[in-house]
């Protein structure tokens, strides 16, 4: 769990709700337990917080609540006790990685993107990565390298069309990932086809597993995107994660990484977080002021989370139709 999400969470939902409690099944421990029990000190009785059935309910001691609100990401799988609950969870488990497909979200992304590109007359390519979804990949058997590397070789040509037709002079690179699973695993930077067919064992096997043990048999091919923005004194890469509540954006965070360029994946051991303070009002933009200005740049970046907002919406309920048609 995110003990630094959750104290955002909860400050968030204490001022509109009458009662919180933090739960987590009986096996949880190490740092996920002690940072929840660090966490919620101050704002309920004293533990152990271990989720309790309820006939068709959870309950936390004897508070059983109307709203179960997760922080995992599901990628060990469905816990049972989740299972067939009466009351609302969110995100449903079905959102979880033991099922969801990145590609199956940019699919309904990219759509959403297309659309909002077509309202306001730009090219959807500002505001939606190149992507393709590569299938059937066994890294450590070689099996599948060679279709990877053709569609890393056809995304990086789109990319240098698209580069060149906004007189962009940077060189263009992909970033090939697991396509379920989160944690920065199964994850890697590439500027050529010849790095994907030159991959050594230790790459191989990087590239074979994600989080919680996950074996990456479908990888995702998606135009990288550089990170211009930097933090402190030793300008340290960083780049916005965005919090939102319903339809609104309430603030996030930076990714920052000191050892890690501008085209690299920040997700990853040596990370650290610094709040993302919207110190002025970022729901709509200042026309008088630059593009790049702070309220605007802002504003961008809860454009685009709204947008993802939007997909993921979409993401669950085809996936709510596909589930009724195969009953």
């Amino acid at each position: 769990g995110d003990v630094f999400f959750l104290d955002v969470v909860v400050d968030a939902v204490e001022q509109r709700v009458d009662r919180i409690r933090l739960g987590y099944p009986e096996q949880a421990s190490g740092s996920v337990a002690k940072g929840i029990v660090g966490l919620i000190a101050d704002i309920a009785e004293t533990g152990p917080w271990f989720l309790l059935t309820l006939d068709n309910r959870v309950a936390v001691d004897d508070f059983s609540p109307c709203l179960v609100l997760l922080n995992n990401d599901l990628s060990a799988g469905r816990p049972a006790i989740l299972e067939n609950l009466e009351q609302e969870v969110i995100p449903p488990l079905r959102a979880g990685w033991s099922t969801r497909k990145k590609s199956d979200h940019f699919t309904h992304y990219n759509q959403v993107a297309k659309e909002f590109a077509e309202q306001i007359d730009i090219d959807p390519w500002l505001v939606s990565p190149l992507t393709l979804q590569c299938g059937e990949v066994n890294f450590k058997e070689k099996s599948g390298i060679e279709c990877l590397a053709k569609n890393v070789n056809n995304l990086l040509t789109s990319i240098r069309a698209k580069y060149a037709e906004y007189n962009i002079d940077r060189e263009p690179f992909v970033v090939v990932k697991a396509d379920s699973g989160t944690y920065g695993m199964g994850i890697m930077t590439v500027k050529s086809a010849e790095e994907i067919e030159n991959l050594n064992r230790k790459q191989r096997n990087k590239m074979s597993s994600a989080k919680e043990g996950l074996v990456v048999d479908n990888v995702l091919v998606q135009e990288g995107v550089y990170t211009f923005e930097t933090l402190g004194e030793e300008k340290a890469v960083a780049e916005p994660v965005i919090y939102m509540m319903d339809h609104y954006v309430v603030g996030g965070f930076y990714r920052v990484h000191t050892g890690r360029g501008v085209n690299e994946n920040l997700n990853a051991p040596g990370m650290h977080f610094e709040p993302l303070a919207f110190a002025q009002s970022c729901s709509t933009p200042d026309q008088t002021d630059l593009p790049d200005s702070e309220p605007n740049r802002f504003y961008a970046y809860g454009v685009i989370a709204r947008l993802a907002l939007l997909a993921a919406a979409r993401e669950i309920a085809w996936f709510n139709q596909a589930l009724c048609s195969l009953r």
